[in-house]
């Protein structure tokens, strides 16, 4: 393949930097950045169900279909942001997730088959520092949960988890880029 003859998928997402495919259905999922000097709680992070001819709405809007007039000084005549396709989840402003899977391992306890597991990097430039886990998101009502938490302490950064995989004995792999390292997340019962 040369590259040739390519189109646009879904347009309007900004930094969506991890990208994963629901096993069972197929759907594809992924991890958003928003961008930086709209205080420390705007614009959120996002995860988004990546559909085919969608518009993410970036960079006229963010999150659930906000406006950024901050960005955007145009007037319209009606919301620029009722068209495009809002967030699914919004995410702590400034978090950055990265990487992402779905659990569908067969070592951790029954209510975690078929979650999405998020890392989120950690912030650079917000107050009081945010990120730096790992999250679950249950998919069936979309609730976020701390799931490995511990690499800032006291506002001393110790890691920034960046991917996760799922071996294929049903533990996770992490990858941290602040000490080069590799962690093996598994349920010993």
């Amino acid at each position: 393949m040369k590259g040739n003859n390519c189109t646009v998928f879904a347009s309007g997402l900004r930094k969506a930097v991890g990208m994963a495919f629901h096993p069972l259905t197929g759907k594809l999922y992924a991890t958003e950045n928003g961008r930086d000097w709209l205080g420390d709680d705007l614009p959120p992070d996002e995860i988004n169900l990546v559909e085919e001819g969608k518009d993410y709405g970036w960079p006229v809007c963010y999150g659930k279909s906000i406006h950024d007039t901050d960005f955007d000084k145009s007037t319209y005549l009606r919301d620029p942001c009722e068209d495009p396709t809002p967030s699914l989840i919004d995410l702590q402003a400034h978090s950055a997730p990265l990487g992402l899977n779905f659990y569908y391992g067969g070592s951790f306890p029954e209510e975690y088959i078929g979650d999405l597991f998020v890392c989120l990097h950690g912030s650079w430039n917000r107050q009081e520092p945010t990120g730096y886990k790992i999250i679950r998101i249950n998919m069936t009502d979309l609730t976020v949960h701390d799931f490995a938490t511990g690499w800032l302490q006291n506002g001393n950064v110790l890691g920034r988890p960046v991917d996760v995989m799922v071996s294929e004995d049903g533990s996770l792999f992490v990858s941290d880029d602040n000490d080069g390292r590799i962690y093996r997340i598994y349920y010993a019962g």
